[in-house]
C-alpha cells in the first residue's frame, strides 16, 4: 500500500491484472476491467510509476493525504517445476481433488467444504456438499463471497463474488508428512475480503506447515439478526461462524491426506478474522475444533441481538418499499422486526446483489454493521465476561499505529468541518486522531483481551507488539507508522504493502525471520520460545509483558517490555495535549474516534450516542 495525493482515490487493487478496484472508503469500490493483454501490461507499468510518484508526493505534502493500496497479492502459479514430488490428486471425504504447483509448494484452490448456501440454504446452517465421482479441478481460484463495489467509470455499484463461496485453499510443501496446520480467516469487517488475503506459498516453507485459507459468508448473508429467522431456541444469526466451524471440521477430517497433522491445528485471523478467532475462544460450538490460536489485530467484539435486529431492519426497509410491499420505511421496518414467516420468504427471494450492498459504510463501527451476536447459541450471552473458554495457547499481535489507515480513509477529513480549518490545523487534527486512536486500538487488540481473560483462561497467552515503522521505531514509516497489517510482510513477500516501505531490507527481513521462528515453535508446541531466541514470557497480571519487534536497517531489535496503558490514561493524555485546540479535540472525539471497536470509554467521555 502507498500514500497518494491524487483526487479522492484511496485504494487500488489489481486482481490477476484483469481487474482494477479503486476504493474511496474501506468498503466502497470502483472496478475497472482490462480485457486486452497489452492493456494489462501497460497498466501494470503505469501503476508502478504512479505508485512511486505518489509516495514521493505524499512524503513531502502536508495536506489532504489519502491512501492508495498497491495490487492485491496474486499467486504465481507455475506447473513447470519439480515441487510436485507427490501426487497432486488427493482424496477427501466428498471426492478427489486435483491441485497445481507453484515455485515453492503444491496448492489446491477452492475445495468445497459445504454446499452452496443458496435458495432454501440461504440463512441456514451449512450442509455437506454433494459428493463427486471424478477428481475435481482445484488448480484455479474459485469464488469468493459476494460483496459490492462501485464502477469508477460509471459510478454504478458492481458486485463481485458469489453466494456459492463455501470453499477453502490448501497449500502444502512437497512430501509433507504430519506437519502442523495453520488455518487462516481473512479480514474485511466480515463484509469484504477473500481467502487470497495472505498468500500461503511462502508460509508453508518458512513455517514448515500446511496452510489453509477459507472463504465464508459475508455481510448480511453471513450475519442476520432479524427475529423471523430465529423462532427456535437453537437458532443463530451467526451464519459465518457456522461456516468457519464446518471448515474446521473439514480440516480435521481431511488434512492428513495433504500431509497435515489433524491433531495440531492453529486457527489464525487478521482484523475481522482475528475478532472471529477471539470469538471461537468463547464459543461452545468450537470446542475441540482447534489446538492453538493466533490473533492478528483482533480484539473482543460481540453485538446485542435486539439492537442488531433494529439496525438490520432499518437497512433492509428501503428494499421492502422499493418492492412495493409497504409505502414507507417505518412500516416496513416494523414488519421486518416481526416473526411473520413472510419476512423469511421475502428475504430469501431478494437478489444477493442488492443484499450485499447494505451497511457497506461500517468503518470498524459495530453500530453500522452489527455482527457476532451474543445469542447464547454460538456466542454466550455474557460475551467475553464468560468463565468458559476453549483453553488453547493463544498468541495476540498488534501494531503500534493501528489507526493510521482508518484515519486516512475517514471521509470526515474531506467534509465541511475540516475544510473550514487551515491546512496546518487539518494536519495536526489528523496526527492527533492517529496518535490517540492508535493508542486505544493497540491496547484493544491485545492487552485488554488479556486483562479480561486472565484468571479465567486456563492456558498461556503470549502478546506481541510490532514497533517497526512507528514514531518510536529505529526505522520509521512516514505517516503510516506501524500500521494495521504491518505483520503481513513478515509472512509473505507476495503482499500489497510494498509501496509503504521497503520491506525487503535486511533489518525487516531479519525481524521476519525471528518472528517466523517464534511462530513455528508456537504452532508445534504451543510455546513460541526456542533455541537462539530472546525469551518470550507469557502475559500475566503480575508480569504484563509483550514481545516488542523492531529493526534497524540491518537487524532485528527484539525486547520484552511492559507496554501497558489504559483508556483512562489515554483520555488524560488527550486532555492535556496542547498541540491542537479544544475545538479540534472535540471534533475528533465526536466524529473520527467515535463508535469504533475501541471507543466505548471515549464515547462515554464525549457522551457520543
Amino acid at each position: 500500500m502507498i500514500l497518494n495525493y491524487i483526487g479522492n482515490f484511496t485504494k487500488i487493487q489489481l486482481i490477476d491484472f484483469n481487474c482494477m478496484v479503486v476504493t474511496t472508503t474501506p468498503y466502497t469500490h470502483y472496478v475497472l476491467n482490462f480485457w486486452d493483454e497489452k492493456e494489462k501490461k501497460k497498466m501494470k507499468k503505469r501503476l508502478s510509476k504512479i505508485m512511486a510518484l505518489s509516495l514521493a508526493i505524499a512524503m513531502v505534502s502536508s495536506s489532504s493525504l489519502t491512501v492508495l493500496a498497491a495490487p492485491e497479492a496474486t499467486t504465481n502459479v507455475s506447473v513447470e517445476n519439480n515441487v510436485a514430488a507427490t501426487s497432486l490428486v488427493k482424496q477427501t471425504q466428498y471426492g478427489a481433488v486435483k491441485g497445481t504447483s507453484t515455485d515453492t509448494c503444491n496448492v489446491w484452490y477452492s475445495i468445497p467444504y459445504a454446499a452452496a448456501p443458496t435458495g432454501d440454504l440461504r440463512w441456514a446452517a451449512p450442509t455437506a456438499p454433494a459428493s463427486w465421482a471424478t477428481p475435481l479441478d482445484c488448480s484455479k481460484l474459485g469464488n469468493k463471497a459476494i460483496q459490492s463495489g462501485t464502477d469508477y467509470a460509471t459510478g454504478k455499484t458492481v458486485v463481485s463474488g458469489s453466494e456459492d463461496c463455501l470453499n477453502l485453499d490448501v497449500y502444502a510443501p512437497a512430501n509433507a508428512n504430519n506437519l502442523p496446520v495453520m488455518v487462516y480467516i481473512h479480514g474485511g469487517n466480515n463484509q469484504t475480503g477473500s481467502s487470497t488475503e495472505i498468500d500461503g506459498t511462502q508460509i508453508t516453507v518458512d513455517e514448515n506447515c500446511i496452510y489453509v485459507s477459507l472463504n465464508y459468508r459475508l455481510g448480511i448473508l453471513g450475519f442476520n439478526a432479524l427475529p423471523a429467522f430465529h423462532t427456535t431456541e437453537d437458532s443463530t444469526g451467526n451464519y459465518a461462524m457456522l461456516d468457519i466451524a464446518m471448515a474446521l471440521d473439514w480440516v480435521r477430517n481431511n488434512i492428513a491426506q495433504f500431509g497435515g497433522n489433524p491433531n495440531n491445528i492453529t486457527v489464525s485471523g487478521f482484523s475481522a478474522g482475528g475478532r472471529d478467532v477471539m470469538t471461537m475462544l468463547i464459543s461452545p460450538l468450537f470446542e475441540g475444533k482447534f489446538d492453538k490460536a493466533v490473533v492478528y489485530s483482533g480484539g473482543m467484539t460481540v453485538a446485542d441481538e435486539e439492537e442488531s435486529a433494529e439496525i438490520m431492519a432499518k437497512a433492509v426497509a428501503p428494499l421492502v418499499v422499493e418492492d412495493g410491499l409497504f409505502a414507507d420505511t417505518e412500516t416496513a421496518k416494523s414488519w421486518l422486526l416481526s416473526n411473520d414467516p413472510a419476512v423469511v420468504k421475502y428475504m430469501k427471494g431478494i437478489d444477493a446483489d442488492r443484499l450485499c450492498q447494505l451497511m457497506s459504510n461500517a468503518g470498524i463501527r459495530m453500530s453500522v454493521f452489527p455482527h457476532l451476536y451474543a445469542d447464547d447459541v454460538v456466542i454466550p450471552s455474557e460475551g467475553f465476561k464468560t468463565t468458559k473458554f476453549n483453553n488453547v495457547p493463544v498468541l495476540m499481535l498488534t501494531g503500534e499505529t493501528e489507526f493510521s489507515l482508518f484515519s486516512a480513509y475517514d471521509g470526515y477529513f474531506s467534509g465541511a468541518d475540516m475544510k473550514a480549518l487551515d491546512a496546518k490545523t487539518q494536519n495536526l487534527a489528523k496526527s492527533y486522531a492517529i496518535e490517540y486512536g492508535s493508542e486505544m486500538y493497540r491496547i484493544f487488540n491485545a492487552q485488554c483481551s488479556a486483562e479480561e481473560m486472565y484468571g479465567k483462561y486456563k492456558n498461556n497467552m503470549y502478546l506481541c507488539q510490532v514497533r517497526y515503522g512507528s514514531n518510536d521505531s529505529a526505522t520509521r514509516i512516514p505517516l503510516m507508522g506501524s500500521f494495521h497489517g504491518i505483520f503481513v510482510p513478515m509472512l509473505t513477500n507476495n503482499h500489497s504493502y510494498g509501496s509503504f516501505a521497503d520491506f525487503s531490507n535486511a533489518g525487516y527481513q531479519n525481524m521476519a525471520h525471528v518472528f517466523d521462528q517464534y511462530l513455528t515453535n508456537f504452532m508445534v508446541t504451543g510455546n513460541p520460545n526456542g533455541e537462539g531466541l530472546n525469551k518470550w514470557s507469557n502475559w500475566t497480571s503480575a508480569n504484563p509483558v509483550s514481545l516488542v519487534l523492531d529493526a534497524d536497517s540491518e537487524k532485528a531489535i527484539v525486547s520484552l517490555e511492559n507496554v501497558s496503558s489504559s483508556y483512562g490514561k489515554i483520555i488524560g493524555q488527550m486532555s492535556s495535549d496542547d498541540i491542537v485546540s479544544e475545538n479540534v479535540k472535540d471534533l475528533m472525539g465526536k466524529n473520527v474516534l467515535n463508535g469504533r471497536w475501541f471507543s466505548s470509554t471515549l464515547d462515554n467521555y464525549y457522551k457520543n450516542k
